[in-house]
C-alpha cells in the first residue's frame, strides 16, 4: 500500500488544477444565479410599481405615495434591501430595461444601479457591453465609469467606433481605438506628493501590472522591465515593453514625471525604429511608443514627429480618479502647490541659517 506522502507525490500539479478550476467555476456559477435571480427580482418589483402608477397616474404625487407607503409594509419584514431608494431603483430599472429578456445574467443589481445612474444611452450601452466582455466586477465596473472610460476614448474615436468594437461588430484597427487618454491610475495607491521619481512609478506600476493592463485597453501582454538594448555600442534601457496580441504589435512605453522634450520623444522614436528593425518578426505590425507624462504638450509632438504619424503617441497619466473639473486645472494646482512646499521649505532653511548666524 502506497503511504499518503507517496501518493501526493503522484498526482499530477495539472490534475489538481483541473479540480479546482470545476470547483471554483462551479461556485462562481452558483453566486452569479443567485445574483441573476437577484435582478429579475427587482425587475419584477419596478415593473409592479409601474403598473400600479399607472391606474392612478392622474394624480401627479402618487408615485411617491405609493413607494413610500409600499415601504412601510415590506421593510420591516424584508430588510433595509427593501426601503424606499431601492424601490425608486427597481422602478428605474424597470423603466430603462422594460423588456425582461434583454437583461444579462453575466450582470448583478450592484452593476445594474450603476448602470441605469447614466442617462447617455449610447454611453450606458458601452459600459453594459464592456463589463460583460471584459467580466467586470461591480467595483471595476464603477471605476471605469468614474474615471470617464468612455469619455477618453471618444477623445480620440468617433462615437460609431467606439460602439462598434464594445458591440464586437468589429476589431480595433488602430492604436487610438485601444490606448486611453489621458490614462487614470489612481489604483498605484501613490502617496499623494507633488512630484515622483520615474523609478517611482515604474516600481508601482509593475507590482500593479494586472490593473495597469486593464486600463491601458485591451489585449495587452507584459513582456519586459528595463529592456537593455545596444545601439552603437551605446548601452540603452527601455522603461516598459508590452505586446498587444489585437494589433500583433509592440508597446513601447517610457515613462516621465515631468514636462515632455524632443530629446523624450527623440529617444521614444529610436527605441521604436530599434524594436521595428530587430524583433519584429514577419506579419507583426509597426511597433507603437507611448510617452507617459504628467503634461502633453500636442504641438510639440506633432512639429517633433513626422507628418500623419501614428506610431508615437503620448498620454497622461492621473494618480487620482478626475474630477468633473478639466483635467489640465488639476495639473496646474498640484504644481502650484509643490511649488508652495518649496518655497516653504526654502524658508524654513533660511530661517534656520539666520538663527545659527545669530548664535555664532
Amino acid at each position: 500500500m502506497l503511504e499518503k506522502a507517496n501518493i501526493t507525490d503522484i498526482l499530477s500539479q495539472q490534475f489538481v488544477c483541473d479540480v479546482r478550476t470545476i470547483i471554483n467555476d462551479a461556485r462562481r456559477n452558483a453566486v452569479r444565479s443567485v445574483d441573476f435571480c437577484r435582478v429579475q427580482m427587482y425587475w419584477q418589483i419596478g415593473q409592479r410599481i409601474f403598473e400600479e402608477e399607472q391606474q392612478s397616474k392622474e394624480r401627479a404625487d402618487y408615485g411617491t405615495y405609493l413607494i413610500d407607503n409600499l415601504v412601510k409594509k415590506i421593510e420591516p419584514v424584508y430588510g433595509s434591501g427593501f426601503g424606499r431608494r431601492q424601490l425608486y431603483y427597481a422602478r428605474q430599472f424597470y423603466m430603462e430595461y422594460p423588456i425582461v429578456h434583454a437583461l444579462r445574467a453575466q450582470l448583478n443589481w450592484m452593476q445594474y444601479k450603476l448602470l441605469i445612474s447614466i442617462p447617455d444611452k449610447d454611453k450606458r450601452e458601452y459600459y453594459e457591453l464592456e463589463a460583460v466582455n471584459n467580466a467586470w466586477t461591480g467595483r471595476e465596473l464603477e471605476r471605469q465609469i468614474n474615471s470617464q472610460l468612455y469619455e477618453r476614448l471618444l477623445l480620440s474615436n468617433d462615437k460609431e467606433a467606439v460602439l462598434a468594437v464594445a458591440r464586437r461588430e468589429r476589431l480595433p484597427e488602430k492604436p487610438e481605438e485601444i490606448i486611453k487618454d489621458p490614462m487614470v491610475l489612481e489604483f498605484l495607491g501613490l502617496e499623494r506628493k507633488a512630484s515622483y521619481y520615474e523609478s517611482d512609478l515604474e516600481a508601482q506600476i509593475i507590482s500593479h501590472l494586472e490593473q495597469f493592463l486593464m486600463e491601458m485597453g485591451k489585449g495587452f501582454l507584459f513582456s519586459a522591465r528595463q529592456k537593455r538594448i545596444l545601439i552603437e555600442d551605446d548601452e540603452f534601457f527601455v522603461d516598459l515593453v508590452l505586446y498587444n496580441r489585437i494589433l500583433r504589435c509592440f508597446v513601447i512605453i517610457e515613462l516621465k514625471t515631468g514636462k515632455l522634450t524632443h530629446q523624450d520623444l527623440g529617444q521614444l522614436q529610436m527605441y521604436v525604429n530599434y524594436y521595428d528593425r530587430r524583433e519584429k518578426v514577419e506579419g507583426e505590425n509597426a511597433t507603437i511608443g507611448i510617452l507617459l507624462c504628467t503634461e502633453k504638450n500636442e504641438t510639440m509632438v506633432q512639429m517633433t514627429l513626422p507628418e500623419e504619424n501614428n506610431t508615437i503617441l503620448t498620454s497622461k497619466y492621473q494618480l487620482y480618479l478626475p474630477s468633473q473639473q478639466q483635467l489640465k486645472d488639476e495639473v496646474d494646482i498640484v504644481r502650484q502647490r509643490y511649488e508652495l512646499i518649496r518655497d516653504e521649505k526654502k524658508c524654513k532653511t533660511l530661517s534656520k541659517k539666520n538663527i545659527n548666524d545669530n548664535i555664532t
